[in-house]
């Protein structure tokens, strides 16, 4: 297949490329030479860089589309500034992808576009999956309605659309457990508040293959929640992690003191987000790591 990728250097897309070898792979990147360095032991000759849309009329001649750009969402407080910037990163290239899908006469089979399990905001303990409807006015929910409803204008007869609704990624080489590590490593780690909000994670391994699975069943469409069929409490997870890496697990962080440091960037650790992935395992998809401990297990393993 002929693939257009974006956000093919973030955590996620450089694992997924690996998975994607087989395949002609065109890389949408604002730096093409940064690009080459990053994927230098990743690309075995099937990629081409490209630092603009501009660059093509249509989309004639892909296959897929996988469009996974965006600023990252926690790593700066949401400034008024910084919103702006996490829209503009998602909602511009989606727009502009799907232009280039409707000058298409013959547009690509398959649409898959990156969105979150924020769409649904705090459900407390209430366990639900992707039929969930859900109208909030928290900025986490509309970064991901709205990038959703752009990417569904690309939705025919000719191309069907999947949405990305990704929960917490776990992986040895970056995303969120990177950044709690160190308080874990020193012994400082532990639950928020007291720990009741579930977490909607997934191992990296299992997001790939996910999205390749997505890639390969012709009647996959609409949204899918991305995270393992068993969801843990911040308690269970904080518990979990520190017992892999053998430290003691004794403090807590108080909910008043994240929101003083994070702002209303807080609602990322604080929301409580029990997703299933209903549609995912009712395609038959298994999760290689569906149990926390096992996927920490891996993990922690691999830093080791």
């Amino acid at each position: 297949m002929r693939l257009l990728v974006t956000g093919g250097t973030g955590f996620i897309g450089r694992e997924l490329l690996k998975h994607l070898t087989t395949h002609s792979v065109v890389l949408l990147t604002r730096n093409c030479e940064y690009a080459n360095k990053q994927l230098l032991h990743t690309d075995l000759g099937n990629i081409e860089y490209i630092d603009s849309l501009s660059h093509l009329d249509d989309l004639n001649g892909f296959d897929a589309i996988i469009n996974l750009a965006g600023e990252p969402i926690a790593d700066k407080r949401w400034s008024a500034q910084q919103k702006r910037v996490i829209c503009d990163s998602r909602w511009n290239i989606t727009t502009q992808l799907v232009e280039l899908i409707h000058a298409s006469t013959e547009p690509p089979s398959v649409f898959i576009s990156g969105s979150a399990v924020g769409y649904y905001g705090d459900q407390q303990d209430h366990l639900f999956d992707e039929s969930l409807l859900v109208h909030q006015d928290n900025f986490a929910h509309q970064v991901c309605a709205k990038w959703e409803q752009i990417a569904l204008r690309a939705q025919s007869q000719q191309t069907r659309v999947c949405l990305l609704r990704t929960g917490v990624v776990l992986g040895d080489n970056g995303g969120a457990l990177a950044k709690m590590l160190l308080p874990y490593k020193l012994g400082l780690g532990g639950p928020i508040g007291r720990g009741e909000q579930y977490i909607p994670w997934i191992h990296l391994l299992d997001m790939v293959r996910g999205i390749v699975c997505l890639l390969e069943t012709e009647h996959a469409q609409g949204p899918y929640n991305f995270c393992s069929p068993h969801a843990v409490t911040n308690k269970q997870f904080s518990a979990t992690l520190a017992s892999n890496l053998r430290r003691p697990h004794i403090l807590f962080t108080p909910k008043w003191l994240l929101q003083l440091a994070m702002g209303e960037s807080a609602s990322l650790l604080i929301d409580s987000v029990r997703a299933k992935p209903s549609k995912l395992t009712e395609m038959g998809f298994n999760f290689t790591f569906p149990h926390i401990d096992s996927a920490l297990k891996n993990i922690v393993g691999k830093i080791r």
